[in-house]
């Protein structure tokens, strides 16, 4: 089966960076899309950034221009780089893959969605 882990977090001071990590293990497709979600305190999990196997990027609107994904390092192995953080980052990251299996009849299709442990990101002011 698919695990993923999350490696990275930690304390960082308002204006600061930090850089968090995931790696998947199993057997996971390498045409995955991956990506990062957050959930702080009394909030709803949101989605943060994703990339797709071709590269396609796409970030939510409060870290547009701050944070940045990327793939590198090993197989199956995406980054999130933190820049300008806020106290309103603060939140538990979770890494986050997705995989469209093609059945063998027809054009049917099975989705598969797999989720990391979490790494807390803290930010102070």
């Amino acid at each position: 089966q698919v695990r993923l882990k999350e490696s990275g977090g930690g304390f960082v001071q308002a204006g600061g960076s930090l850089r968090i990590s995931c790696t998947a293990s199993g057997s996971l497709s390498s045409n995955a899309a991956m990506g990062w979600y957050r959930q702080s305190e009394g909030h709803e999990r949101e989605l943060v950034a994703t990339i797709r196997s071709g590269g396609s990027t796409n970030y939510a609107d409060s870290v547009k221009g701050r944070f940045t994904i990327f793939r590198g390092g090993a197989p199956n192995t995406v980054h999130l780089q933190m820049n300008t953080l806020k106290p309103e980052d603060t939140a538990v990251y979770y890494c986050h893959a997705h995989q469209t299996v093609l059945t063998g009849w027809g054009k049917a299709t099975t989705d598969y969605n797999y989720w990391g442990q979490g790494t807390q990101v803290t930010v102070s002011s």
